[in-house]
């Protein structure tokens, strides 16, 4: 596998020419800004995000998959060919989305959501139909998996949250896609399956769903998924939970300044990462020989400074983008998948996001300080109220345009590595920061901290109110936890408690191309061989680690367990 901007990537031919003309499209794009946005991106200040559909497309789509289902089409048929076109339907939607538009899909409840369509189609719950609905949703897993067509190289982004099932069928549909995703095999690890923790619904013993969540729970201890979104944590209790969702590797979009409180129906439009440690580089030598209060208020000046362009960005390309026609999304109209009927562009896209996004709070504040702000009280006071910080310019921005701005913790798959090459060529190597290769992820303590994971938990769940456009905490363990779901559960419920909005658990994960055994080992325990795939954490999703960027590949060397 050669090296990539993305983990998902593998090569063809199509790919190849695809992604020579991306590097030209970006190019162009770019060429067409203005000097002073093209040097913010060019010179690692700022990352724009999919630039190659800046101003063609939005970002991500919760779909609004009940307001025009087409039963009618499966009405006659028989129940095998019921179960084969619904099924069929879901995947062919999401290859023709995967090219509309350019980052991830979800379903908000995939199992109630299927199970009041095959309700509607008058499908019963029988023996018979049990079987074709499990071998369905087995190939529709392995289609997430291994299926690389889009853009001819990369994988589909795909997240199915479930876990609130409100009739047997929809307890059928979750249990069967956690049963078969765990049966499929060692080497699949997609699509993204998001368990929601709700009180009363499935989080405590007695709660009508709580053995799917045993259920999940023990899938996650061998194969890293589902994660978990937790629907009691404070930013998000007082949300229905049937209203939230994660899409792609934590986004988050629930708010809505005109009044659609809810994931369904909803995506991001853009969204653009901020190089912190640049920035308090910049404040650390402007400012020698003064209090870190005189530093804090440097970096924070700065930060402003650079915020304040990228609104500009990001509003740019919400006009840009809203003055396309109709017949550029010719799926979106034809399937209604988002909230409000697809007749007017803009009035269809102000319900969704604009985030600003940010990397490196770790480092900056080792910067600033000389302290790492998970293990020093005053910088880890430093490090909260500037992220609040940030989270008031956007809801500023939010009153000021009336538009769905938010604060988004950034996943840094390319960027960890590309803002801290940037950031090597112009203040050279003699910063303790650069030694690793990598920036954190968003405001992630280092992942060498070697904190305990109750320890971690508490800390970053002090930040996750404050990210409203999406944020996630790892627990990193030193190897699978075969059957502890009770070890996990208590992780769990140490995130609500703690704040935490979205939670989930890595370990290295080996597997063997010879036998398939699993574990962790340079040579097979079970046959000998050397010929080894290691599935990991990327940025959200779980790759193989042959593909990732040169950051997360040093991050991957650094990692430590909790």
């Amino acid at each position: 596998m050669r090296n990539n901007d993305n983990a998902a990537n593998r090569y063809s031919y199509i790919g190849e020419i695809y992604s020579l003309g991306e590097q030209l499209k970006k190019k162009l794009i770019l060429e067409g800004m203005p000097e002073k946005w093209r040097k913010l991106n060019e010179e690692g200040y700022i990352h724009i995000h999919d630039l190659d559909a800046y101003g063609m497309t939005y970002n991500c789509l919760t779909f609004n998959i009940l307001e025009d289902f087409p039963c009618e089409k499966f009405n006659a048929l028989t129940d095998e060919k019921k179960v084969a076109g619904v099924f069929g339907y879901i995947t062919n939607l999401m290859t023709d989305m995967g090219n509309e538009q350019s980052g991830g899909m979800a379903f908000a409840n995939f199992d109630d959501e299927l199970a009041k369509i095959f309700a509607q189609l008058n499908l019963s719950l029988s023996d018979v139909n049990k079987w074709l609905i499990s071998a369905a949703m087995c190939e529709l897993i392995l289609w997430c998996n291994d299926t690389h067509t889009r853009m001819g190289q990369t994988s589909y982004y795909v997240t199915f949250n479930i876990g609130l099932a409100g009739s047997d069928f929809a307890r059928f549909i979750a249990y069967t896609l956690i049963d078969e995703f765990e049966k499929c095999g060692e080497t699949v690890f997609k699509p993204n399956i998001v368990f929601k923790v709700k009180k009363g619904t499935n989080r405590f013993k007695g709660d009508k769903n709580y053995d799917l969540f045993v259920k999940a729970l023990l899938c996650t201890a061998k194969k890293m998924i589902p994660t978990y979104l937790l629907c009691d944590c404070e930013e998000d209790k007082n949300i229905p939970p049937e209203r939230l969702a994660v899409m792609g590797c934590r986004t988050r979009v629930a708010d809505d300044v005109f009044g659609h409180t809810t994931s369904i129906g909803r995506g991001n439009i853009d969204n653009i990462s901020i190089n912190l440690p640049r920035l308090a580089l910049e404040a650390e030598i402007e400012t020698c020989n003064v209090s870190v209060e005189e530093k804090m208020q440097a970096f924070t000046q700065k930060w402003d400074e650079v915020a304040a362009t990228v609104k500009d960005i990001l509003l740019d390309r919400f006009e840009k983008v809203c003055s396309r026609n109709l017949t550029d999304f010719p799926i979106n109209a034809r399937h209604k998948l988002w909230c409000v009927p697809f007749d007017d562009i803009k009035h269809v896209f102000k319900h969704g996001t604009l985030s600003i996004g940010f990397i490196g709070l770790s480092e900056a504040m080792e910067v600033i300080t000389g302290k790492r702000f998970y293990l020093d009280a005053q910088t880890c006071v430093y490090a909260l109220g500037f992220v609040k910080h940030m989270r008031e310019y956007c809801d500023f921005l939010r009153r000021q345009y009336n538009l769905n701005f938010s604060l988004l913790a950034t996943s840094g798959e390319l960027i960890s590595g590309r803002f801290i090459e940037k950031d090597r060529v112009v203040f050279g190597e003699n910063y303790s920061i650069f030694n690793k290769g990598f920036y954190t992820n968003s405001f992630h303590v280092n992942v060498d901290s070697n904190l305990s994971a109750f320890k971690k938990i508490e800390v970053e769940g002090m930040f996750h109110e404050y990210c409203n456009g999406g944020s996630i905490t790892y627990v990193e363990l030193g190897e699978a936890p075969i059957s502890n779901d009770e070890g996990l559960r208590e992780y769990i419920e140490c995130a609500v408690n703690s704040g935490v909005h979205y939670l989930g658990f890595n370990f290295p994960k080996d597997v063997c191309k010879e036998c398939g055994a699993s574990g962790v080992f340079d040579i097979c325990p079970v046959c000998g061989s050397s010929k080894i795939t290691r599935i990991r954490r990327v940025s959200g999703y779980l790759e193989i680690l042959d593909g990732f960027t040169s950051g997360k590949k040093n991050e991957e060397k650094t990692r430590r367990a909790n």
